[in-house]
């Protein structure tokens, strides 16, 4: 039975609900056509302050809402129609969760009438999340008995656990009965209206308190203290969201006089300057001498994970004690079991204070400790100058140094998972740009790669270029829509297949090997450019590739730099290139 008040209270409440998500600072919405979100479509259409991101495809604008909320630290919501476009978004969720990244997610659902009748795209939405979101709420479908400030308050809510620590995505699930709206020319009725108090304000409804946890000083004397005595030291930058972030750990390291290790993604592994800089410690820690001869007494690991898998086994391999992670959340982060002190905290807060703490109380560094992980470092740096400088043609690492070196100044870089991050945290330059870097690292996935390059060039501002394979590509291509009149240049890097798989113990394995983890496809991605309405080039020397590159940099547009590699050929250059790099140096 309809009721005559139902399409006047839709358009209120999601009104009122795109209103109260803008008032608390989320307005950007990326949305996927749908009847049943029809309501929020409406509102958001009506609200200046809204801005949007339409495309057909769930996932892909879920991947760029991820994207953006990586480049501004501020959730965008997301907007989607009931069934399995719900679905759709789950990688994007994952991967928010897993990294804290905020966003707001608001999916269109059947009333309860409908739920479990086997009325057509109706699912189980309200839980399809599971634990990956940090709060969720179903909301009754708009009706007149109820108070609308209902919408208002759950949105504050809402907004508020997406953005507080441990940040991540939340879950509004939205109720509608059809009719969906009142008539183009219908009034919207006396009896439905704002809160007053609400409507007169320019605020949220319910504010939150912006608050962090204060250091505990006794505890951070503690730290210094097991700290201190320590002349074999290591800091460890991993994911971290920020410049400033990365910048506060750089200047401990110089207040302890530690080497610092930079992930590619905390910021410093581009463009940063310091005396305590190792950039090249993945490549380092390839050879089995330079792990023995550099076995730390201690770690004092920032942020997320970091990438390197050969860092990773090295630091549970030498048993340092203590070996401190702090994170500003509360989950663990010790996959070797290794860890003595877990610190959630501020990261720019408390490497003021220990910093502090060092200069009131020096520590006891060995200027020969840091000075041998640095020298190393740079032997490894002019070497790969001069086995890049001799390269006849294009090969992946050399491409990964390649941008690196030559992105320009105010632009941003996206880097795929598998073997396109690999080779950026390896092989990238130290004296380029210092270009801001986003990667899906919490799960890894290759889900939505181009979507979150978008979704990044949208929330930072900046001209992004985004380095991936040829599957991270064709596993999200119709992403390349969401490209059109940005400044965003894709440098893919097409071995025809899995190439990170050719790395493997599996791949010993000739007789399944190809067909089931090589996978080549054998598809041209000059026609998938054409198709997307992309600047296309494909350079064959490193000179073109500079030059093709800086000129895709300056268009306004989406460019698409195809660089064909061999899969075999790339498996014998990494291990050539980490077995020279491990030789002993007279």
């Amino acid at each position: 039975m309809t009721r005559p008040a139902t399409p006047r209270a839709n358009l209120l409440w999601a009104t009122l609900l795109v209103e109260e998500l803008a008032r608390n600072g989320v307005d950007f919405f990326c949305v996927a056509p749908g009847s049943r979100s029809t309501p929020l479509v409406a509102a958001l259409a009506a609200n200046e302050r809204a801005r949007s991101l339409v495309h057909f495809d769930e996932r892909g604008t879920a991947f760029a809402a991820v994207g953006y909320a990586r480049a501004t630290g501020r959730p965008a919501a997301w907007i989607t129609t009931s069934g399995t476009a719900v679905a759709n978004g789950l990688p994007a969720v994952v991967e928010a969760a897993t990294d804290g990244v905020p966003m707001v997610l608001l999916t269109a659902d059947r009333p309860p009438e409908l739920r479990q009748t086997g009325a057509n795209q109706t699912i189980d939405q309200p839980e399809i999340f599971g634990d990956y979101v940090r709060w969720r709420f179903d909301l009754p479908a708009p009706d007149v008995s109820v108070d609308p400030a209902i919408v208002l308050t759950t949105v504050d809510q809402a907004v508020y656990r997406a953005r507080r620590s441990p940040s991540g995505p939340v879950h509004l699930n939205l109720m509608f009965r059809e009719p969906f709206l009142p008539g183009p020319d219908e009034a919207p009725g006396e009896e439905l209206a704002a809160p007053a108090r609400w409507r007169e304000g320019g605020g949220p409804y319910t504010r939150y308190a912006a608050t962090k946890p204060a250091l505990d000083p006794d505890e951070v004397e503690g730290l210094w203290e097991a700290l201190r005595p320590v002349d074999r030291g290591l800091v460890v930058a991993g994911r971290l969201p920020s410049r400033k972030h990365g910048e506060a750990v750089l200047r401990l390291a110089d207040s302890l006089g530690w080497p610092l290790l930079p992930d590619v993604g905390s910021q410093l592994r581009l463009g940063a300057a310091s005396k305590n800089l190792v950039q090249y410690h993945d490549a380092l820690l390839a050879s089995d001498s330079f792990e023995e001869a550099h076995t730390p007494g201690a770690v004092l690991h920032f942020g997320g994970r970091a990438l390197s898998k050969r860092l990773e086994k090295f630091l549970a391999t030498s048993r340092p004690d203590p070996y401190v992670v702090v994170r500003e959340n509360p989950f663990r982060l010790d996959p070797g079991h290794r860890v003595t002190h877990s610190v959630e905290a501020d990261v720019v807060d408390l490497c003021t204070a220990l910093a502090q703490a060092a200069e009131r109380h020096p520590p006891a560094a060995t200027a020969s400790w840091t000075a041998g992980w640095r020298e190393a470092s740079e032997r490894v740096d002019v070497y790969l100058d001069r086995v890049f400088e001799e390269a006849r043609n294009l090969n992946e690492p050399l491409v990964a140094r390649l941008v690196s070196r030559h992105i320009p100044e105010g632009h941003a870089l996206c880097v795929a998972s598998s073997m396109p991050v690999r080779d950026l945290d390896t092989f990238a330059a130290s004296d380029g740009a210092p270009a801001p870097v986003a990667a899906n690292r919490g799960a890894s996935g290759i889900d939505g790669t181009v979507a979150t390059a978008a979704g990044f060039a949208r929330g930072s501002g900046r001209p992004v270029t985004l380095l991936m394979g040829d599957l991270a590509l064709l596993h999200d291509l119709n992403s390349l829509a969401l490209l059109r009149g940005l400044p965003v240049t894709v440098v893919v890097l097409n071995n025809d297949g899995g190439a990170i798989f050719s790395f493997l113990p599996v791949a010993r394995h000739k007789a399944f090997f190809e067909p089931y983890f090589g996978t080549p496809q054998g598809l041209s991605i000059e026609h998938a450019a054409a198709m997307f309405g992309l600047d296309y080039e494909h350079p064959r020397s490193a000179a073109e590739f500079i030059e093709t590159y800086r000129a895709a940099c300056e268009r306004n547009g989406p460019t698409l730099v195809e660089v064909r590699t061999d899969r075999a050929e790339n498996v014998e250059l990494h291990r050539r290139l980490l077995s020279e790099i491990s030789q002993p140096r007279r």
